[in-house]
């Protein structure tokens, strides 16, 4: 695994430790589904459905698979060792991909508008200049949009742990 790619695995357990206890939990999940669902309000309810599920399933694959001894806590270095590890964890990033670059375009045109994917991103805890910096990196069109697809396939590579140089990595700080 690549410097990059550690680097967006630890970053992406912090932003899912929602509640801050340096462990990840069921609550945890909880808390960020409620962050987009509350961004998302206008999305069609199937959308807003989907986006439940997959991070209902991240949390089960993540628990059943690395919490040997049942307490209900997944530690980082556990989840490190896991989320880039595209046989076990593939399906279920690719579910959540879709499922929150859908939620980007409410009115399903196929196009999220920049302050829609800014509201999703920092919901979910991303810094804003990094979040803009990604969707710079998506080459927005001429209304500065990006389809649904280019963000979806984004979310994709970021979990891929051979992926370097990815328009991802713009999400990781300097400092961190």
């Amino acid at each position: 695994m690549g410097h990059e790619a550690f680097q967006r695995a630890a970053l992406v357990f912090t932003l899912f430790d929602t509640n801050g206890n340096g462990v990840l939990d069921a609550e945890d999940f909880d808390l960020m589904t409620e962050r987009l669902l509350t961004v998302a309000e206008d999305s069609p309810a199937a959308d807003r459905q989907a986006l439940a599920d997959s991070l209902s399933r991240y949390w089960q694959v993540l628990s059943e698979t690395l919490d040997t001894n049942r307490d209900g806590l997944i530690s980082p270095e556990e989840f490190r060792g896991f989320v880039l590890n595209t046989e076990l964890f593939g399906a279920t990033a690719a579910a959540f991909a879709e499922a929150l670059a859908v939620l980007g375009d409410p009115d399903g045109d196929g196009l999220i508008e920049r302050p829609r994917f800014l509201a999703l991103m920092t919901a979910i805890g991303f810094e804003k200049p990094n979040i803009e910096s990604l969707f710079n990196a998506f080459a927005p069109d001429a209304e500065d949009r990006i389809t649904v697809g280019v963000w979806a396939e984004g979310i994709r590579d970021y979990y891929s742990p051979e992926k370097v140089g990815i328009p991802g990595d713009h999400l990781v700080p300097e400092s961190f």
